[in-house]
C-alpha cells in the first residue's frame, strides 16, 4: 500500500489516523476534467497496530521531505469578492483543507481598498510566514504585488522611482485563490508548487507610478476602461458597452514609441512557442540571471544596445507581459508572451479603417493570427518609452502666450463638449484595470521579481472555457 501511495506523495495535503479502531486515512488532490482539481482520500485498515503505526509515520516522514510546502501563511480576504461570499468561500472550503494540511494561517478580512497593500507595506511582521495569500480578485491580488514588492524595496534600501536601479526580488510567494472558482489554486498550496513571473515597473519622469503584471494598453483599452468606469452601476455589461462605443468612435492618437529590443533566445511573438508549465524559455531566463549574479552589471548602453524609435498615430498601444487569454480572446492579446522571459510583447496598432480594426479584434476571438495586417507591429521588448504628440509640441515650442491663450481655451472646450467632433488629444493608459494618471510614461521589464503558489499555464484546447466550474 505505502508503495502506491509513493507515487502521489507530491500530492498529499493531509493524513489522520484512529488508534483504536486500525485504520488510517490519506487526503489528497486528484485531477479531473478542465484542468480542475478534487480533493479526495483513500482509508487504510490494517488488524495489527503497530502495521498502522508504521503507515502512518512513513507518509508523514515522506511529506516532510517536500520543503516546498508552505507551513505558516498570511491570509487576505476581500468580503465582497465571489458574490459577498469570500469569507463563508474561505471558512467552509479553504480553512479546512489548510488544517488537515497541517498549515497554520493568520486570516485578515480587509475593511476598505488598499487595505492589504498598506498593512503588507508597514505592518505585517513577515518573517513568519512563507507565503502571502489573498483570496479575492485582480484587484486583492494588485493590492498584495505592490505591497510586498514595495516592503521588499524598502528593506533592501532600493529607490523605486529610480530607474537605474534594480529591484530586489521577493523571497515570499503569493498566493490567489478566486473567490468563484477556487480548487485550481488551492492544489498548488498543497504540493509548494512555486511560478515565477515577471513585473513591469510604470514610471513618469523621476516619479514611480504602477507595477504591471498582465496588460498595459493605451488607446483602445484605455478608452473602453475610462468610459467603463462612468458606467460602473450597470455591472459587467458596461465594458460591451463602452468597447461598442470606443470601436464606433475611432480614435487614434500621436505619438513617439521608443524601446529597447528583447536578445538572445527570447524568442518573437510570432514564433508560436507558447509559455507553459516548464516554459524552456523561462527556465533559461532563470538560468541566465544565476550566471549573471556572479558578474559586474553593464548598463544597456556600455552593452551597446540600440533603441528604436517609431513616431506616428496609433489606434492602440499595448504591453503584453502574459497571454492575457480569457474567454472571449481564447489565445489571448499576445499568444506566445511569456510570464518569466524579462520581457513584455509590444503591440502597435497603427491607424486604419474602421473595417480593418475590426477585422484585427475579430481575429482575437478564433484561431487566425492577429498580427497579420500591414498596420500592426509587435515587438519583443525590456523597456519601452512613450510620449504623447501634444507633449512632444510642449517641450520642443514655446508658444506665444497671444495666440497660445485662445487655442488653449478652444481645446478645453473640444474636451469638455465631444459633440464637437474634435479629436481628443490623448488616451489614458489602463494598467492591469486600473487608469493612470499619466500618459507619458517609461516601462521597465523585471524579470522573475516575483513568485506565485503555482504550476505554470497547462496545456489546454484553445476554445475551452478556462472558467468553467470545477468540481469539489
Amino acid at each position: 500500500m505505502i508503495l502506491i501511495m509513493q507515487v502521489t506523495f507530491y500530492l498529499v495535503f493531509g493524513i489522520m489516523w484512529h488508534f483504536h479502531l486500525c485504520f488510517s486515512a490519506v487526503f489528497y488532490v486528484e485531477r479531473m476534467r478542465q484542468h480542475c482539481w478534487r480533493c479526495s482520500n483513500v482509508t487504510f485498515h490494517c488488524s495489527e497496530h503497530s502495521m498502522c503505526l508504521l503507515w502512518v509515520q512513513t507518509i508523514r516522514e515522506q511529506l516532510a521531505l517536500l520543503t516546498n510546502r508552505p507551513k505558516n501563511l498570511l491570509v487576505y480576504i476581500n468580503p465582497y469578492g465571489g458574490k459577498q461570499r469570500g469569507k463563508q468561500i474561505y471558512d467552509h472550503k479553504v480553512a479546512p483543507i489548510f488544517s488537515r494540511a497541517s498549515v497554520s494561517t493568520d486570516v485578515i478580512v480587509t475593511e476598505r481598498a488598499n487595505h492589504a497593500r498598506d498593512h503588507l507595506k508597514t505592518e505585517a511582521d513577515l518573517k513568519k510566514y512563507d507565503g502571502v495569500v489573498c483570496v479575492g480578485g485582480d484587484g486583492m491580488f494588485s493590492e498584495m504585488m505592490h505591497g510586498l514588492v514595495s516592503r521588499t524595496q524598502r528593506e533592501a534600501g532600493v529607490d523605486e522611482n529610480s530607474m537605474e536601479e534594480t529591484l530586489m526580488p521577493c523571497g515570499l510567494r503569493i498566493g490567489i485563490i478566486p473567490a468563484a472558482c477556487f480548487f485550481k489554486s488551492i492544489s498548488a498550496f498543497s504540493a509548494g508548487d512555486s511560478q515565477p513571473m515577471d513585473v513591469c515597473s510604470v514610471h513618469n519622469e523621476d516619479s514611480f507610478l504602477r507595477y504591471s503584471v498582465s496588460l498595459l494598453g493605451y488607446g483602445f483599452y484605455g478608452d473602453v476602461l475610462t468610459d467603463s468606469e462612468r458606467k460602473r452601476w450597470m455591472g459587467p455589461a458596461r465594458y460591451d458597452i463602452s468597447g461598442v462605443k470606443t470601436f464606433l468612435s475611432h480614435r487614434y492618437y500621436e505619438g513617439t514609441v521608443s524601446f529597447l529590443p528583447a536578445e538572445g533566445d527570447s524568442g518573437t511573438p510570432r514564433d508560436k512557442m507558447q509559455c507553459r508549465s516548464g516554459c524552456s524559455i523561462c527556465l533559461q531566463t532563470s538560468s541566465d540571471q544565476l550566471v549573471s549574479k556572479n558578474e559586474d552589471s553593464v548598463s544597456d548602453a556600455e552593452c551597446g544596445d540600440t533603441w528604436t524609435v517609431i513616431r506616428g498615430k496609433f489606434l492602440a498601444i499595448n504591453a503584453a507581459s502574459m497571454s492575457c487569454a480569457c474567454p472571449r480572446s481564447p489565445k489571448g492579446l499576445s499568444p506566445s508572451a511569456h510570464l518569466a522571459d524579462g520581457t513584455t510583447d509590444l503591440i502597435l496598432v497603427r491607424k486604419c479603417s474602421r473595417l480593418n480594426f475590426l477585422c484585427h479584434l475579430l481575429r482575437h476571438t478564433n484561431k487566425e493570427d492577429q498580427f497579420d495586417h500591414s498596420f500592426v507591429e509587435v515587438y519583443r521588448v525590456k523597456q519601452f518609452r512613450f510620449t504623447p504628440r501634444y507633449q512632444e509640441c510642449d517641450s520642443e515650442v514655446d508658444l506665444r502666450e497671444s495666440g497660445a491663450t485662445g487655442k488653449r481655451f478652444l481645446s478645453q472646450i473640444c474636451r469638455e463638449h465631444r459633440a464637437c467632433g474634435c479629436m481628443p488629444s490623448q488616451s489614458n493608459w489602463n494598467c492591469d484595470g486600473e487608469i493612470l494618471p499619466h500618459t507619458a510614461i517609461q516601462v521597465l521589464v523585471h524579470s522573475q521579481l516575483i513568485k506565485l503558489f503555482a504550476r505554470g499555464i497547462e496545456e489546454q484546447p484553445v476554445f475551452e472555457d478556462p472558467y468553467a466550474q470545477c468540481a469539489i
